[in-house]
């Protein structure tokens, strides 16, 4: 079988060397790929943002299968194209990506469908954003909208900050299209925990928790980065929590997006916060 991973990055080295441990996965590619990848596949000079070569490289090779890695080219519609040209692909279609894509468009599914998440309010506009912070306690949650590379998420315990971050979306462009919108969100207490599922549609195959760390600096003085590391199995975790998180946010978050019409096929990721209410959904 061949196999080709989309990215270049840690998370695809993972992939790369779990599949290798593989019998059925034979000749193994990667696009772009890295240094460590190149020791057990075959580099690819191909960006994983090039949705036109992966697809001729794909037809070109005769891949058996792609598994797509980074966020960006399934919200670009990489599986769609690979699935219209009759190619099996590992990884949700463009609609379906919007999950992670648009925040916004996250948190209305979650409200849709009962899914437990913090109260929020979305902006295009710098001074309706601005009145509604002077509503607001710290802390302050203000998110880019769009995919920012796990950069456009600001927590700040004071309101000039907060206003900082929204002049820089909705103004200054600092995250160009990701940010033309973007949400101030209630701030959850708790503890943040990663919980992710291979999904095929209807069936929903829980992984193992983890938790990762996205505030640079020690102590989480910093901003947020895109991660800074993470850790498996989680031991604060017990085994009703796990269940509940998997019962009331992954299943249910599944059966939402195959009601509303979209294939979502590949590993759905849920950061979580922990609260003293439960699980509620931070990010898809």
């Amino acid at each position: 079988m061949k196999v080709l991973v989309v990215g270049g990055g840690g998370r695809e080295h993972a992939m790369c060397w779990a599949l290798s441990e593989s019998s059925i996965a034979g000749q193994l590619y990667s696009a772009p790929g890295n240094a460590g990848i190149a020791e057990i596949a075959t580099l690819v000079p191909i960006s994983a943002g090039d949705i036109p070569g992966l697809v001729d490289f794909v037809e070109r090779e005769s891949m058996d299968l792609t598994v797509v890695g980074p966020e960006a080219p399934l919200v670009a519609g990489l599986a769609d194209e690979l699935a219209e040209r009759g190619h099996a692909v590992f990884g949700p279609t463009r609609d379906a990506a919007r999950v992670e894509g648009s925040k916004a468009w996250s948190r209305a599914l979650c409200e849709k469908h009962g899914i437990p998440s913090p109260r929020s309010r979305e902006f295009e506009h710098i001074r309706p954003a601005l009145d509604y912070l002077e509503e607001l306690e710290p802390p302050y949650v203000v998110k880019a909208d769009g995919l920012a590379a796990g950069k456009g998420v600001t927590v700040s315990e004071d309101r000039a900050t907060a206003q900082r971050a929204l002049q820089d979306s909705l103004v200054h462009g600092v995250f160009g299209e990701a940010g033309r919108k973007v949400l101030v969100e209630e701030y959850l207490e708790g503890s943040e925990v990663s919980a992710m599922a291979l999904v095929d549609g209807a069936n929903v195959v829980p992984l193992a928790l983890a938790q990762d760390h996205k505030r640079a600096l020690d102590g989480d003085r910093g901003p947020n980065t895109g991660g800074m590391g993470a850790f498996s199995p989680v031991p604060w975790v017990d085994a009703a929590t796990e269940g509940s998180i998997v019962e009331s946010v992954l299943r249910p978050a599944a059966r939402a997006l195959q009601e509303e019409g979209l294939a979502y096929r590949g590993v759905l990721f849920a950061g979580l916060m922990v609260t003293s209410d439960g699980p509620k959904v931070l990010e898809f």
